[in-house]
């Protein structure tokens, strides 16, 4: 079994984190926890405080989990040596968003006040910010990127696919960043995720069809040669 890179330890250790905070934070915690809020900003979900405490150090480690054994089951496996590294990144970026989250959700219920969607918004524009890198570096895989009919059926269409999307989710995340001064731009960046999305799709569609019809121009037929010399006479 290959050792776990230094990445992956690194995140190991934020969901080993999670669940130490959780054993910490667990007696202080109120037995009707919030734990949703609306775009308002307001509370407008509640859990009892076992979910409430235990149910994000619970989802960072299944998520660490699903990231460790994707690779292992994709059959193009090959592929992800080549962005690895960026992969494990993101993976790591994930859970220390989960923990992020997971912190201001507690320090809420003991009372903090603060304006939620302003300290999401650096957050959630790292995370969007290094998708955007993440999908200018993947290769053609089952698991992570943009997988249309048209980018797994051609690995330019995947590349031109994956460079353009990937520069605006960049976009996407420097928006985000300025959520911290106007907690509008948060919202909007996730209208350009939205876009992203649909755009990819169809973009990806134009590409393959471009790629197909200049494939199938057909070679143009050489005239024979006619002989220009006049004939002899005998």
């Amino acid at each position: 079994m290959p050792m776990m890179s230094a990445i992956r330890c690194f995140a190991l250790g934020f969901v080993i984190l999670a669940f130490l905070t959780a054993a910490y934070a667990y007696p202080n915690m109120p037995d009707r926890m919030a734990t949703h809020w609306g775009i308002s900003g307001d509370a407008d979900g509640f859990s009892a405080r076992d979910i409430g405490v235990f149910l994000m150090p619970l989802l960072a480690l299944v998520i660490f989990g699903i990231f460790v054994v994707l690779p292992e089951l994709d059959p193009l496996k090959r592929n992800y040596a080549s962005f690895m590294r960026e992969y494990d990144t993101f993976a790591a970026l994930m859970v220390i968003f989960l923990y992020y989250v997971y912190v201001l959700t507690l320090s809420y219920n003991l009372g903090v006040q603060f304006e939620l969607a302003r300290y999401l918004a650096p957050a959630f524009g790292i995370i969007i910010f290094y998708m955007g890198i993440l999908l200018k570096k993947a290769k053609q895989n089952w698991f992570v990127g943009i997988r249309t009919p048209w980018t797994l059926s051609s690995e330019s269409v995947w590349e031109r696919t994956h460079n353009v999307t990937g520069s605006i989710f960049q976009a996407g995340g420097v928006l985000a960043f300025i959520g911290v001064i106007a907690p509008a731009a948060l919202m909007a960046s996730v209208a350009v995720l939205i876009g992203a999305a649909v755009f990819s799709f169809i973009f990806s569609y134009m590409e393959f069809r471009k790629e197909k019809a200049a494939s199938a121009v057909p070679g143009e037929r050489k005239a024979p040669k006619r002989n220009s010399r006049p004939a002899k006479r005998g």
